[in-house]
């Protein structure tokens, strides 16, 4: 064996190289998973008409974005008349109708947060994962742990602020004069944390989530390469390993998934409209167990795995494919 073999491809991988595969990821994940959300929303809208003010969740496969029903009638992409039977029967109508563009109607203005939330997270996590390697050593099963937790938390706090403001432009047409007195006026009534209302619901899914994910997948993509005879994982391992680690851990992070979509309407409807404060995360569960029994907390466990598992699965094997096309981009240019 090459005693170079044992070096961690993130010494070979330069941060910004790391950034740019994160980033090519995120936009070939969004393009492949976006779809199957519009198609959901539309759905929901023909069988539960969304009405002005009525908020509803959308996910790019990257990040779950409150989007508001700002307008009558059905001019909106997502209040559009379709009459569909089913999932494929809306895939093939809203094609041969609307035109395939139509698959990612809303999708630019929630790429300006997902994308940069994305490549933050991903390059945190391999940049802390090289240096708690060189601290305590390759073989420590407790840093893909650790990277994630750290990676997740500062994504979210940087991010958390932004989708807030982002609602709000959205929801009340600001222009970014009217935004700037928006924010000035809520940081001096309220101070700054009022910015990251909203965070803590989001760190208690993302957080232990990122957790679990990271630690399975690399527990996972070793196993294979070790069952299949390879040194390197491949980008079938990659993508196997992402799916199944992602499906584990969407599944056991369901309840806050559950409570983090109440509580981001409650937020919404408290911020625009001043109705009702928004009650407390552990209130929000409690009340979902009393109403619905504890299967309430694992509503649309199906829906989120069919979401989930490609989003992991084509982002990580992107990732991991970008940054080994640098990495013997890298290698050559050493020779030279």
């Amino acid at each position: 064996m090459d005693p170079e073999e044992g070096v961690p491809p993130i010494i070979k991988v330069t941060p910004l190289q790391q950034m740019l595969a994160s980033c090519t990821g995120a936009i070939l994940t969004s393009l492949m998973v976006t779809p199957l959300d519009v198609v959901k929303i539309r759905l929901q809208a023909q069988h539960s008409p969304f009405l002005k003010g009525k908020c509803f969740i959308y996910s790019n496969g990257l990040m779950d974005h409150l989007c508001v029903c700002e307008e009558e009638g059905n001019k909106a992409w997502y209040k559009k008349p379709g009459f569909f039977r089913g999932t494929l029967d809306a895939f093939l109508k809203i094609i041969r109708n609307e035109g395939i563009k139509s698959l990612w109607s809303g999708l630019p203005p929630t790429l300006v947060m997902a994308v940069p939330a994305t490549v933050i997270y991903f390059t945190c996590y391999d940049q802390l994962s090289a240096l708690l390697r060189s601290k305590l050593g390759e073989n420590e099963s407790r840093i893909p742990i650790v990277a994630g937790i750290v990676a997740r938390f500062g994504a979210v706090t940087v991010i958390s602020p932004l989708e807030l403001i982002r609602t709000n432009m959205q929801s009340k047409k600001f222009s970014y004069k009217e935004l700037h007195q928006f924010v000035s006026k809520k940081v001096s009534e309220d101070g700054w944390i009022s910015l990251w209302r909203g965070w803590a619901p989001t760190i208690l899914r993302d957080v232990p989530f990122s957790a679990m994910y990271w630690y399975n997948y690399e527990v996972l993509k070793k196993w294979l390469c070790k069952k299949l005879g390879v040194y390197e994982p491949t980008f079938m391992i990659n993508f196997t390993s992402g799916a199944l680690s992602g499906s584990f851990a969407a599944v056991v992070t369901l309840p806050f998934d559950v409570v983090k979509t109440q509580k981001q309407t409650q937020l919404w409807m408290y911020e625009c409209r001043k109705i009702s404060a928004p009650t407390s995360t552990s209130a929000i569960m409690k009340n979902i167990v009393a109403k619905n029994g504890f299967s309430g907390l694992f509503t649309g466990l199906i829906p989120r795995l069919v979401k989930i598992a490609p989003a992991c699965a084509i982002m990580i094997s992107t990732y991991e494919f970008g940054k080994d096309f640098f990495q013997k981009q890298n290698a050559e240019r050493q020779q030279y």
